[in-house]
């Protein structure tokens, strides 16, 4: 039986419209969209609909580090020295940590306007454990955390196993500390296939995640995209420091994308994440690959990456998505925000990535939204049918939306609007968040604040 629900407006993708009759059946997909309409019996839902925005980069154990590593270490401080507080908590995560710690992470995003999470997934061990000594279950059992939390939240997920096998081009061995992360080629086609078996559904897909081209030889690379199934994600951390970059350049005479898109058949089911030290001639050749760029500004302004020639990517006619990455913000219009004031304080002028008149949080929600939901493989990212029912419900009765038309919503979310500007949140038909609640949040909050507890004491006794 169809559940049916009328919203006082909704973003679709031809534009707002009023009275808007959205019917879902009960695999949690939209069956019927029906705008103006005043006759049609449904349960009122006074907000304005949005599709809720795909989160295309999460590292989830990072969540409980955020804000730990914000006092200065020396003069160097960087990427590079944060790495090693957060190799020490990867160290001490096990299943039941990973799990809480993932749970209550999803549900946060849910409340923010997250619909779906991509999960770049390394920690391929318990607690440290490492080389000969992890089983296949061992890494079944990791990546089983996480699935449960996103079942416990009920977020949509496409679980991405990450390959990692060396510390830097060259085929460096890992290190000590990234022992744990490392995997034999056949152990990850293994793990991969295991979890096609058994793992997809409408709310959970598998993909592939190559760490980065120095934690991937070349070798390994191809192995796993010659064996890979033709609808299979794949993500990539990719030019993202310029100490890589060198390195990078040292090792195979190229840069890190430039040696991607000579080496790799680039596609729309890529997806190439931070891209931060990119030139606009890498830039258009991703364009021109169809692949999406997943950008993380919170994380990377956090951890002093460098800012991404946005207006560049645009230029070239490029896609883009967004991601929380290191989790030290939860909010997508954050994320959004930041991509335009970046542009803005590189140019000192006012509404640099719009063109024309158009509305800018529109360009950066829908943009980010639709690539998004590509580069998750899942049938997500606009409010139409055939689509997952992931719908986030905007309180437009909240006196920052006062005397706005339809048209200023998105502008006034996206640049002005905070988490307490998303009442209510849908995934997969089920109505997930109400009135700025979770469903589950008194039990995963219980949850999460045991395990983070455990990882202090693990690192204090350390």
């Amino acid at each position: 039986m169809q559940s049916r629900y009328r919203f006082t407006c909704a973003w679709l993708p031809d534009g707002w419209r009023r009275n808007v009759v959205i019917s879902v059946d009960p695999e949690g997909d939209i069956v019927d969209v029906s705008a103006n309409d005043t006759v049609t019996t449904a349960r009122q839902i006074n907000g304005a609909a949005i599709p809720g925005m795909p989160n295309v980069h999460s590292h989830a154990f990072q969540r409980a580090m955020a804000g730990l590593v914000e006092q200065r270490s020396g003069n160097d401080d960087s990427f590079w020295t944060w790495r090693e507080t957060m190799y020490e908590h990867a160290a001490l995560m096990t299943p039941e940590c990973l799990n809480a710690i993932a749970a209550q992470l999803y549900a946060d995003m849910l409340k923010a306007g997250y619909t779906s999470v991509c999960e770049f997934h390394y920690l391929h061990s318990h607690g440290g454990v490492g080389g000969e000594r992890r089983s296949h279950e061992d890494r079944l059992a990791m990546c089983q955390a996480l699935m449960d939390a996103a079942t416990t939240s009920g977020i949509g997920m496409t679980l991405l196993p990450t390959l990692y096998q060396t510390s830097d081009f060259g085929a460096a061995p890992p290190t000590a500390r990234q022992q744990q992360f490392a995997m034999q080629t056949k152990h990850y086609l293994d793990l991969l296939s295991a979890l096609r078996d058994s793992a997809r559904t409408a709310q959970f897909e598998i993909g592939i995640a190559l760490h980065s081209l120095r934690a991937v030889p070349p070798e390994s690379l191809k192995v796993v995209l010659d064996a890979r199934r033709d609808s299979d994600v794949v993500h990539i951390h990719i030019a993202e420091q310029e100490r890589e970059v060198a390195a990078c350049q040292q090792h195979f005479g190229r840069r890190p994308i430039e040696w991607l898109v000579e080496n790799v058949s680039l596609d729309k089911r890529w997806c190439l994440i931070h891209a931060t030290h990119a030139t606009r001639e890498e830039l258009q050749a991703v364009a021109a690959s169809g692949a999406v760029v997943g950008l993380c500004p919170t994380t990377e302004a956090n951890l002093g990456d460098g800012v991404f020639p946005m207006e560049d990517l645009l230029a070239a006619g490029g896609a883009f998505a967004i991601g929380s990455d290191s989790h030290i913000s939860l909010s997508p219009i954050e994320e959004l925000r930041w991509l335009e004031y970046q542009a803005r304080l590189a140019r000192r002028q006012r509404n640099v990535l719009s063109a024309g008149g158009a509305s800018g949080g529109a360009m950066l929600w829908r943009n980010a939204c639709e690539a998004g939901a590509r580069v998750t493989g899942r049938n997500i990212g606009a409010l139409a049918v055939g689509k997952r029912a992931d719908i986030v419900v905007l309180d437009v009765t909240s006196p920052l939306f006062a005397a706005r038309n339809d048209t200023a919503i998105i502008d006034t979310f996206v640049f002005s609007g905070t988490s307490e500007s998303v009442r209510d949140v849908m995934v997969g038909g089920r109505w997930l968040v109400q009135d700025r609640r979770h469903f589950a949040e008194t039990a995963v909050s219980a949850g999460y604040r045991r395990a983070v507890q455990t990882l202090q004491n693990g690192l204090k006794r350390k």
